[in-house]
């Protein structure tokens, strides 16, 4: 593997060149492939340079980025067939939810009691800073509207298993990561739509409860159906007799709404949008506990299904990354720099006030530490996954794609130095997440 690492190196080595000449003569066809075969090459041969090589999984967004912005049509549609639609966005994104929900436990949630401190901090931390900051720098580089209101969006959404990953490798507080992580994801519904509405409403049009229910089925449903399998891990028999039941009474609804007609006679009948929403959304966790039940039977044949769950996650954030920016070539090649200048600013941000913040609170230096994470990085996939609904992945959905690769480098660096630093735990017990642990080489950003 070693040798393979080091032969790719030498292909980058030769791409550079390539790249440079066709760059020289101005020969699209030259330097076109040429950057395309130098991000694969280098994503490859990362593993050959130990100090590189917590970035292996940066390395890969960064040629999806490449690779949208150099083939464009390449990644919007297949024939007649339109990548950006909001259905497959929508799927992929929650393939993305549910592998980050299989790394969460309903006994997370029994560390609530030890962390409330911490976790009321980092919430309210969260969802204040960094949309204001948002806010802040929308009005400070004046952005078109629709790509400030991205901006806004990616600063009010929760944050994920990326910063559990950057918390493990700094050896901070893991339990109260865990804990805010989780509890984040359960107020996103709620909180991120008022806060879009409030900072971001003269900008576009946001409809508080439609963007609620879409994100129920962005992040509650699949996380729903991933502690579902968790939950019929340790369930009793009168338990798990329950979970079928209502596995077989799903079924049945999903089969009269769909095959049954019963979808077109509420349709006809409810002339109410947001009622419809509501059973649509009703559809959606019945869906949930049906794939929960299945894929737990599955699990149960195939234990490490559990550890390859993250990778197909990492997969499906490759995959939106790569359509995001190839949606928006135009809007990235006008306004990229002032883009990622913005995303810098606004992470940075998140690490100062999330640490500095929690010291002032009285927290010690490891909770700080792990508040300033949950603070610093947002969920990019649950960001484009409503980008995508609103049908605006090209606009509003473009700061997750430029933002989400920062903050996997930038988490790496603080880890790594904090991880160098390391501050005596006070009385922490970690969960056992070994998925968390096998994944943080890759570093993974949700």
């Amino acid at each position: 593997m070693n040798r393979i690492s080091q032969l790719c190196l030498v292909i980058c080595g030769v791409a550079v060149a390539v790249l440079l000449a066709g760059i020289v003569r101005q020969e699209a066809a030259l330097w076109q492939p040429a950057a395309v075969i130098l991000a694969v090459s280098f994503a490859l041969g990362i593993k050959a340079i130990p100090l590189l090589r917590p970035y292996q999984y940066t390395a890969w967004i960064i040629v999806a980025v490449v690779a949208g912005m150099v083939y464009p049509a390449a990644f919007t549609k297949w024939g007649d067939f339109d990548l950006r639609n909001k259905w497959l966005i929508l799927f992929v994104v929650q393939l993305v939810m549910f592998g980050m929900g299989i790394q969460m436990s309903i006994r997370d949630f029994s560390g609530l009691g030890s962390t409330g401190k911490g976790v009321l901090i980092g919430l309210l931390c969260h969802f204040s800073v960094m949309p204001l900051m948002g806010l802040l720098l929308t009005k400070v580089f004046h952005f078109e509207p629709e790509i400030a209101a991205g901006i806004i969006l990616i600063g009010s959404c929760s944050s994920g298993l990326a910063s559990n990953v950057m918390v493990y490798l700094a050896r901070a507080n893991m339990v109260l990561s865990v804990v805010v992580t989780a509890m984040a994801t359960l107020v996103a519904p709620f909180l991120t739509p008022l806060l879009l509405k409030l900072l971001a409403g003269t900008l576009i049009e946001i409809k508080f409860v439609n963007m609620m229910m879409e994100i129920i089925k962005i992040v509650i449903v699949p996380i729903f159906a991933a502690l579902l399998h968790d939950y019929l891990k340790t369930a009793s028999p009168r338990g798990r007799r329950t979970v079928w039941g209502l596995a077989f009474l799903s079924i049945a609804w999903l089969a009269a709404l769909g095959l049954g007609g019963l979808w077109r006679f509420f349709e006809t009948s409810i002339g109410s949008p947001e009622a419809l929403q509501m059973l649509e959304v009703l559809g959606f966790l019945a869906a949930a506990l049906v794939v929960g039940v299945v894929y737990h039977q599955v699990a149960k044949g195939y234990p490490k299904l559990d550890a390859i769950m993250p990778y197909l996650s990492m997969f499906g954030i490759i995959y939106f990354t790569a359509v995001t920016t190839a949606a928006g070539r135009d809007n990235l090649l006008r306004v990229g720099f002032l883009l990622f200048l913005t995303s810098v600013i606004h992470n940075a941000a998140g690490y100062f006030f999330g640490y500095w913040f929690s010291r002032l609170a009285r927290l010690d230096k490891n909770s700080a530490r792990t508040v300033a994470f949950e603070v610093g990085l947002q969920n990019g996939g649950m960001a484009s996954g409503l980008a995508g609904s609103m049908g605006k992945l090209g606009t509003v959905g473009l700061p997750a794609a430029v933002f989400s690769p920062w903050m996997n480098i930038s988490g790496s660096i603080l880890a790594n130095y904090w991880r160098r630093h390391a501050v005596p735990a006070e009385g922490q017990t970690a969960p056992d997440l070994p998925v968390v642990e096998a994944i943080a080489e890759g570093q993974l950003n949700r």
